[in-house]
């Protein structure tokens, strides 16, 4: 049983209900509003349940369809950057109940490379974006001293490719080098710093099934499943799969180009 949390979802989902309240309603007493009074109470009603089409459609495309998602951080730099706007499809992963989030259909599962969205594990009313490394059976060691994953005993690769010549306006002068790395089916790059080494409560772990290991592509600037540990597939949101829009005031061309970005 999980926690019940209010959020945006909850909210849509209750005036959902309201207005559909309100439209049934005025359809099923407009034959009976002869008085004055009742004409005005029933005009009212109807009214208030004109909005039902319009939420009903917006809580079925943001439950059952996409969702628009905007990077808050830089734990995913340098594949995804602070002010990207992200297409997530919540198709991907199975299509869920709103506000209760039980599987309804699957349609697939998370797979390792896969960038996701997941409700966060220390507070569902926030949205967290990582990497899968571990699947359901995999075993997930991490190095804290070399900063090396090990996945079913065998090292993540990763080949040195310099230093990171990105977006640093958060993390200024940590001296990051990016390394290209292979994720399940996924080529992207990685960054490690020379200068920032930090201690994790969960370094070594077997993935029961339904939950999921994710970290940032950031390493050293990601809170991920290191620090609070698995990600339960109710959490899961969908998969992200492009930025369909950045917004950088500092720099709007290079925001252009973020336009497409696959994931």
């Amino acid at each position: 049983m999980h926690d019940f949390h209010w959020d945006y979802e909850v909210f849509l989902f209750l005036a959902t209900l309201l207005t559909l309240g309100a439209w049934l309603l005025a359809k099923f007493k407009k034959h009976r509003s002869k008085q004055a009074n009742k004409a005005t109470w029933l005009s009212r009603t109807a009214a208030v349940g004109s909005f039902f089409p319009i939420l009903f459609l917006v809580l079925s495309v943001r439950s059952f369809a996409f969702e628009p998602f905007r990077i808050p951080s830089s734990s995913m730099m340098p594949t995804l950057l602070t002010g990207d706007f992200i297409y997530v499809d919540k198709t991907a992963y199975g299509l869920k109940m709103p506000v209760f989030h039980n599987t309804l259909i699957e349609t697939g599962h998370p797979q390792r490379g896969d960038v996701f969205v997941f409700r966060s594990v220390e507070d569902p009313a926030v949205d967290v974006i990582k990497r899968v490394i571990g699947v359901p059976g995999d075993h997930i060691r991490y190095d804290e001293r070399s900063k090396q994953v090990w996945l079913n005993g065998a090292p993540l690769a990763l080949q040195g490719d310099g230093f990171y010549q990105g977006f640093l306006d958060e993390i200024p002068g940590t001296g990051l080098r990016q390394n290209q790395a292979t994720t399940g089916a996924a080529s992207h790059v990685v960054l490690l710093s020379d200068v920032v080494r930090r201690s994790y409560p969960h370094t070594d772990l077997v993935v029961p099934e339904g939950h999921y290991f994710g970290m940032g592509d950031n390493r050293d600037f990601s809170v991920d499943s290191r620090v609070f540990g698995l990600i339960p597939e109710q959490n899961i949101v969908g998969k992200a799969q492009f930025v369909w829009m950045h917004w950088r005031p500092d720099d709007f061309w290079q925001g252009l180009k973020r336009i497409g970005h696959r994931l």
